[in-house]
């Protein structure tokens, strides 16, 4: 593991230049005095590694070092091809650039590494995409991207994809994230950080004006947190339910959250194998549409008006079914 990691900072260290501990220290998930150490080791073993003091000081190789330990092991040349996804990189207008990377990572490889690696494209595809949704026309999303990379600013009209144009906006882009199919621009609009939806953006211009990134911005760290908040805030309710053993192994349709909501609420089972446990809802008519997928196997007990409004909507369908069609 310490091998690892100080092989890992080194090639850091080589590839990002001038890095300060503590940031190190959070990409290695290690104490600050743990890359002291470190360093102290890379030094020992003839790496000449120096370290600038001052608010933008940090750890650096000298100019002109180079490490030679960039061969590829066996595992780790069978998780770049595992890790090509041939749709998002068509999307991104990158499709013949991957296959040319691939071709090219292949041909570098050792001969005893190139097998498992063909092995491994040829058995496992990973396709983002949800099931029984076609794929979004997303026609600024290459501009999107060149403003992410380039960091520039962006000129947008952003709305609802139903509508002919969106309102205009300026976005100070800050990454992309794909999340089960959909494509998302994480950017700042005026002091916030917020998600837009790229399939929304109805038109796009790059522009030359640079974005001043913020210190220390973590992609990764800002989408997990921000999904977190969403799915939090969009739960602003509660509706207190019975659940057979099938209602259980039916909530799975609801997805995780509220899963997990119900595992965390449940009393013991009744004689009949009926559970009452708590669920998050959106709103009422959400819960309404939501609750009614499990059929018979839940009973909603509160609160009053959704109990209520599930027994109006029921009502109605059996209606549906009791009245004499007229042919």
């Amino acid at each position: 593991m310490l091998a690892s990691r100080l092989l890992s900072l080194l090639i850091r260290l080589q590839t990002h230049g001038r890095t300060s501990a503590s940031a190190l220290a959070r990409a290695f998930g290690v104490s600050v005095r743990t890359i002291y150490r470190d360093v102290d080791q890379l030094s020992a073993a003839g790496i000449p590694v120096y370290a600038e003091r001052g608010r933008s000081g940090g750890f650096q190789l000298m100019d002109g070092y180079r490490t030679d330990l960039t061969g590829l092991t066996q595992a780790e040349a069978e998780a770049l091809f595992l890790a090509g996804l041939p749709g998002p990189a068509a999307q991104l207008g990158l499709s013949d650039l991957l296959s040319a990377a691939r071709l090219k990572l292949m041909a570098a490889l050792p001969a005893q590494v190139q097998p498992s690696a063909e092995r491994i494209a040829a058995r496992f595809h990973l396709d983002p995409s949800a099931w029984f949704r076609k794929a979004v026309p997303v026609p600024a999303l290459q501009a999107v991207a060149r403003a992410v990379w380039s960091g520039h600013r962006l000129r947008v009209r952003y709305g609802p994809a139903g509508q002919a144009e969106g309102r205009p906006r300026a976005l100070e882009p800050l990454g992309l994230v794909l999340k089960a199919g959909t494509w998302y621009l994480v950017a700042r609009g005026g002091r916030s950080i917020r998600t837009y939806r790229v399939a929304s953006i109805h038109a796009a211009e790059v522009t030359e004006e640079p974005v001043a990134r913020p210190k220390d911005f973590d992609l990764a760290a800002h989408w997990a947190a921000a999904s977190r908040a969403y799915e939090a805030g969009v739960y602003r309710g509660e509706a207190h339910v019975r659940l057979s053993a099938r209602g259980r192994r039916l909530l799975e349709l609801l997805g995780p959250h509220v899963l997990e909501a119900a595992e965390r609420t449940a009393l013991p089972p009744d004689g009949r194998g009926w559970v009452r446990c708590t669920l998050p809802v959106e709103s009422t008519e959400d819960a309404v549409r939501e609750l009614m997928r499990l059929g018979p196997d839940v009973e909603v007990l509160g609160p009053p008006a959704l109990r209520e409004a599930t027994k109006a909507a029921l009502a109605a369908t059996a209606a549906l079914y009791t009245k004499q069609r007229q042919t």
